[in-house]
């Protein structure tokens, strides 16, 4: 359970990654260390960057994937036009695979 002021200084932070203002790396790495292990704390950081995203030009099949929130809450998380897709898919897991 989270105390008071520690649900009140992520939650500053969260919004300041919703708005896409700066955020330093020590306090992203002290939301990480909450999201790791606190599932509530995991779906504020996953909305915050949902929030981001929304506020980057995108159109045609990225709001789709947006508004149905399938696409990857990571902004650098895509396949580029120069990149091969197979190399892309490479870090998938096993599962995935062709059978």
């Amino acid at each position: 359970m989270l105390s008071r002021d520690t649900r009140l200084r992520l939650q500053e932070i969260l919004a300041r990654v919703a708005s896409d203002q700066p955020v330093s790396l020590s306090e992203r790495i002290y939301i990480h260390k909450f999201a790791d292990r606190n599932q509530t704390v995991a779906t504020w950081l996953h909305r915050a960057r949902r929030e981001q995203q929304k506020l980057q030009p995108r159109d045609g099949i990225d709001q789709l994937l947006d508004g149905l929130e399938l696409g990857s809450s990571e902004p650098d998380d895509y396949c580029s036009e120069d990149e091969d897709l197979g190399e892309w898919f490479g870090g998938a897991p096993s599962w995935l695979g062709r059978s």
